[in-house]
């Protein structure tokens, strides 16, 4: 059925039309004939079947119908904020004639944005449930104020935990006969049912077979190889295919590094996406992939929903997923909204467990390809080792500014470049003396230190009693307790006065130990005549009588 058939709004059937889209797909199809009917529905569909459009289209069309539509407001909840994005832009390209504000609230970005929005009365929110639940915490967002919710991709919400914060919310908006209530799963599991039941208003049933578009629009092949061959095989295929665009799937986050770096290294300019890389970084690469600019993305299955990619050519599953849920999401990034695609896994002696249960879902067998040496291409990134964490950590360090000082490139200071240095500290003037300008001058002078480069001394385990630069002290500078320089050619007193001493007698020790005349200053004497005649005082009132 063409979308010129339905009643819709003049407007938003020309951005319809501008967008690109003329037939119905099925989804698209069967939801907007119980929509229009006013029921809730619950739809069971895999993403890239068009459902994005099959809920966008319907909420234009019933805020058009109502009387005052800028005073309509829709909640559509997602679990990644990939997926926030995507439905943001495909909303603003439908509604484009359309006097409606839309925007996308998801965390790992700054609230400024995203409250300038609440303030001009946005109409479709498109958001995670973290940063959802900031703004109605904060009073910013109210949650009884949505007309038309929507969940999208339920079972992934439920894998990441939001469960217990989509129940929160529910409790916080309007009763179920008193909106419209719209949810989207892969799969029909226990808790979509419950919540089906205790938050919607009689829900129509909307399913669409998954076994179709896995198995009817996409070319899938399988190879057994050995877990330490994948990289020279996907070389090989890489080499051989010749795809425009490449989406390759690992099962961690290690290995989505370190397949990337080494398809780097190999010709190939890769990048990766992880679920901790910070999102401004994850963004600029998922636009980078849609662009064109990044023909070669790696990616955990974080990205597995919600990344929308036209004419992806070929999908890489280099590790099988162990979910076989996460199979059917990962190949659906090809062969989008109807098109053709192809899909490759390589299946090691780790992973190879869960093909059974992928062909059990999917109700098919995959393809079993075979591979001759001529596949197997060199992998010039052999015997390397790439870590995460150490990546992680230098790109942290050159962030404040810190990365590599004093390195060889390997995280080793090296020899020759090792100097010693001693930290200048401050001068201290004793409490008890004061040293004339002409002494201190000379003072200064000798301890004056030339920064010695020494070459690296091999341990033979014995000791030697080789000769080590050693600088001359200042009186001002030798701390209390502390002996001077042994070259000091000074006479050495014979023991220090005691700390109750007259300040006389400490001028006449230093006097003997430094071979130096002291004076003290009138200042300092009739600080010491205050002191002791204060002790005395104190004295005074302690004494027996």
């Amino acid at each position: 059925m063409k979308f010129s058939e339905w009643n819709f709004n003049e407007d938003l059937l020309r951005g319809i039309e501008e967008t690109g889209y003329a037939e119905c797909m099925p989804v698209q199809e069967l939801t907007y004939k119980e929509v229009f009917k006013g029921k809730d529905i619950l739809v069971q569909s895999q993403t890239g079947s068009g459902k994005t459009a099959a809920f966008l289209i319907p909420i234009f069309q019933l805020f058009l119908e109502s009387e005052t539509p800028r005073e309509k407001k829709a909640l559509i909840i997602v679990p990644t904020r990939e997926l926030a994005v995507q439905i943001e832009k495909e909303a603003e390209l439908l509604g484009r004639h359309l006097d409606l504000v839309i925007g996308s609230f998801y965390g790992g970005v700054g609230y400024t944005q995203q409250e300038k929005l609440i303030r001009e009365g946005v109409n479709i929110i498109i958001g995670t449930p973290g940063r959802l639940i900031d703004f109605n915490q904060s009073g910013k967002l109210k949650f009884n104020d949505i007309d038309i919710l929507v969940i999208d991709e339920a079972d992934r919400l439920f894998d990441m935990g939001f469960y217990p914060d989509l129940k929160k919310m529910l409790k916080r908006m309007k009763p179920r006969e008193e909106r419209r209530t719209m949810l989207f799963s892969a799969t029909l599991s226990v808790q979509v049912k419950n919540l089906a039941w205790e938050h919607m208003n009689e829900p129509a049933d909307v399913s669409v077979s998954p076994e179709n578009m896995t198995v009817d629009n996409i070319t899938q092949g399988l190879y057994h190889v050995g877990r330490h061959e994948k990289m020279k095989l996907l070389l090989g295929l890489l080499n051989s295919l010749q795809p425009k665009n490449v989406l390759v799937f690992t099962n961690t986050k290690q290995a989505a590094f370190e397949v990337a770096q080494r398809l780097g290294l190999n010709g190939y300019d890769a990048e990766y996406i992880i679920g901790d890389l910070p999102q401004s970084k994850r963004q600029k690469v998922i636009d980078g992939m849609k662009s064109g600019t990044v023909p070669y993305l790696v990616a955990t299955d974080v990205a597995a929903r919600g990344l929308h990619i036209n004419d992806l050519e070929l999908v890489v599953n280099y590790d099988l997923p162990e979910d076989c849920e996460n199979y059917v999401h990962r190949i659906g990034r090809t062969a989008r909204a109807g098109k053709s695609g192809n899909a490759i896994s390589l299946s090691c002696e780790k992973y190879v467990y869960g093909l059974e249960a992928i062909e059990t879902f999917t109700g098919m067998k995959i393809p079993v390809l075979f591979a001759d040496e001529s596949l197997y291409v060199e992998d010039k990134s052999a015997g390397r080792y790439f870590n995460l964490e150490r990546s992680k950590h230098k790109f942290e360090e050159a962030e404040r500014g810190r990365g590599g000082r004093g390195r060889d490139g390997r995280g080793k200071t090296t020899q020759d470049t090792r100097k010693i240095v001693q930290r200048k500290k401050p001068e201290r003037t004793r409490p008890h003396a004061a040293v004339s300008a002409g002494t201190a001058a000379v003072a200064k002078e000798e301890a004056v230190e030339t920064i010695v480069r020494r070459p690296a001394r091999k341990n033979t385990g014995k000791r030697t009693d080789e000769a080590r630069p050693v600088r001359a002290q200042s009186p001002v500078e030798t701390g209390r307790g502390k002996r001077p320089a042994a070259a000091s050619p000074v006479k050495k007193a014979d023991k220090k006065p005691a700390g109750k001493t007259r300040i006389e007698d400490r001028l006449k020790y230093y006097s003997e130990k430094y071979g130096e005349n002291f004076t003290a200053s009138s200042e300092l004497l009739e600080k010491d005549r205050q002191k002791r005649s204060l002790i005395q005082k104190i004295k005074g009132i302690f004494r027996r009588p």
